[in-house]
């Protein structure tokens, strides 16, 4: 019996899984897009130029090198990477689960940090 990839995905994967892995996709992207921690896998693919506006103030222009610049500064194209990722790590590698729950639950904290931090 042959199912399209909508019907596997439907039975294998419930809603809390889907919700799961989009907040594990969601932190990933924003640790390679956003986070200071990653700014070393980034660096080789950007130009930073300070420039002096009319104020007297320096402000950084963050210019990206090639196409792989151009991927990793852009959070949708990295997203869907990242959920490829997600995915690949639940379903096929052992105890891949462990690293979509962790980035899931970071994920929700970085959320609600941002809702918090706005006051």
């Amino acid at each position: 019996m042959a199912f399209s990839s909508w019907e596997w995905i439907k039975m294998t994967i419930s809603l809390m899984e889907f919700f799961l892995l989009g907040l594990a996709a969601f932190r990933l992207t924003r640790l390679v897009v956003r986070d200071y921690i990653m700014e070393w896998f980034r660096r080789p693919f950007i130009d930073v130029k300070v420039v002096v506006n009319e104020q007297g103030v320096e402000e950084e222009w963050i210019e990206p090198k090639g196409f792989i610049g151009e991927g990793l500064s852009c959070q949708w194209c990295v997203g869907v990477w990242s959920a490829l990722f997600m995915l690949f790590f639940y379903i096929i590698v052992p105890y891949g689960e462990w690293i979509v729950f962790l980035l899931a639950l970071s994920g929700l904290q970085s959320i609600i940090y941002t809702l918090v931090d706005r006051q």
